[in-house]
């Protein structure tokens, strides 16, 4: 076997893995941070309920992750040593920031906010809720600014033995992509959490194990999703056009295109052939393509005849990208048709029919279908460049044998998925027995309780 596929599969293993804890909790701390304030605005103890709830969920979220993130880290040494010696002075400090932020900023105040709430004082306890929040944001702008810079490289200088120094930290940080990229993160880990707190709802109300905050939890991740999906749509386009500008080759994978024409059409089905650079069996709309990435319909889209040794394969970026937008589709038509059923019927999650709940914990997990999706999209879409159009994939990979690569992507994948499933195992328990984990922390809590928060605790 290729032991560069072997090595590329082994990461995308890894960072598929864990890619999908920071983008819950990300959103998720300032969903806490958003109950936190709200049991203090109205001592109403059902959003102190949630907020320990959820807060338990962010804890599991935050131990998975930081544990992948580390072993990720470890395969820049292992299977990619050429990517470091070419651009360590741009990745290391920007790898270094995001270290300092998730360890000794969001770590320490997790420490505050899991065993704080009691022995500090609100506004401190509420201070660290935010700054783990913060801290889980800033993390993720170091992270997309590296993964942006590897996009659309800029502010750098090409030493004459082949290392990157930095010219510019602006233009590395802020470079072409980083905004749209960014943002795009946060709506999605802002969506992905919207539909777990609906979903885990909609579960406690099918089982009969809801509380007092299981409406209030079924409220706001409806909201929240029907609010930010639209603008997520419109991020979307901005983020596209930004690639056609920089990656054109990448967008033309998307779209099937195989040969510059006008008047692209957008395909809703077709299977690529890139033994024959054609689509079989296409379906498409006249024009489509042209008319949304250029915003005219006869308006001239590249094709991958214009870069024929430095194009990605096709399949992943074509079939991924449909299943990001039919993802979005399907939570954009959910969240309208769940807000409007339930302003309706008065925002009473018991009168809310079976069907919109059967739904709602179908789509639980939907934020990390279209998160891997689009990062499927976005990361093979660099192919064969690992800094784009500067240096290739293959140039900075180990000479570790394949056999050895293998055995370790087996294990890997082989943990991994046992931790999926351990995960949302946990979630599932948690949900239907959320008396216990509510006791729990009460009982912990008890002791130095403002006299207010005992006596609106639900437990």
């Amino acid at each position: 076997m290729d032991p560069l596929l072997l090595a590329r599969a082994q990461f995308a293993a890894n960072i598929s893995f864990h890619i999908l804890f920071p983008t819950i909790n990300i959103a998720l701390a300032w969903m806490l941070l958003f109950m936190r304030w709200r049991w203090l605005r109205t001592h109403d103890g059902a959003w102190l309920t949630a907020y320990r709830f959820w807060t338990k969920v962010f804890a599991l979220s935050f131990a998975l992750g930081v544990v992948s993130g580390i072993t990720m880290s470890f395969q820049f040494g292992t299977n990619w040593p050429g990517y470091m010696e070419r651009v360590g002075n741009i990745a290391g400090p920007l790898l270094g920031y995001e270290v300092l932020t998730a360890f000794f900023l969001e770590a320490t105040f997790l420490g505050v906010m899991l065993f704080g709430h009691g022995r500090v004082g609100e506004r401190m306890h509420l201070l660290a809720t935010f700054l783990v929040a913060f801290g889980t944001s800033m993390s993720a702008f170091w992270i997309l600014s590296l993964n942006s810079w590897m996009q659309t490289p800029t502010g750098f200088r090409i030493a004459e033995d082949g290392t990157f120094h930095v010219a510019s930290w602006a233009q590395v940080v802020f470079n072409p992509s980083f905004p749209y990229r960014l943002t795009h993160m946060l709506l999605a880990s802002g969506l992905t959490v919207a539909f777990l707190i609906a979903g885990v709802s909609a579960w406690q109300l099918l089982r009969g194990k809801a509380n007092r905050s299981t409406p209030k939890a079924l409220r706001t991740g409806l909201t929240l999703a029907a609010v930010l999906i639209p603008v997520q749509i419109f991020v979307g386009d901005l983020h596209g056009l930004n690639t056609l500008e920089h990656q054109p080759q990448k967008i033309a994978a998307m779209e099937g295109v195989w040969h510059t024409e006008r008047a692209a059409p957008l395909l809703l089905f077709a299977w690529p052939d890139e033994a024959a650079r054609e689509n079989r069996f296409a379906l498409g709309i006249p024009g489509g393509a042209s008319l949304i990435l250029r915003h005219d319909a006869q308006a001239e889209i590249k094709g991958l005849n214009e870069f024929p040794d430095a194009h990605p394969p096709v399949k992943p970026l074509f079939f991924g990208f449909r299943v990001m937008v039919g993802v979005g589709v399907l939570m954009l038509a959910t969240s309208w048709a769940g807000v409007w059923l339930a302003r309706r019927r008065g925002w009473q999650a018991d009168a809310l029919p079976r069907p919109l709940l059967w739904t709602l914990v179908a789509m639980t997990f939907s934020g990390w279908l279209a998160t891997l999706a689009g990062w499927y999209v976005t990361e093979i879409g660099r192919q064969p460049f690992v800094v784009q159009g500067l240096v290739r994939t293959a140039d900075v990979a180990s000479n570790v044998p394949a056999p050895m690569i293998a055995l370790t992507l087996s294990l890997y994948v082989t943990v991994y998925i046992a931790l999926i499933v351990a995960y949302v195992a946990v979630i599932k328990y948690m949900a239907e027995k959320p008396e216990v984990l509510v006791e729990a922390a009460r009982r912990a809590e008890a002791q130095g309780l403002h006299p207010a928060q005992v006596e609106g605790d639900p437990a």
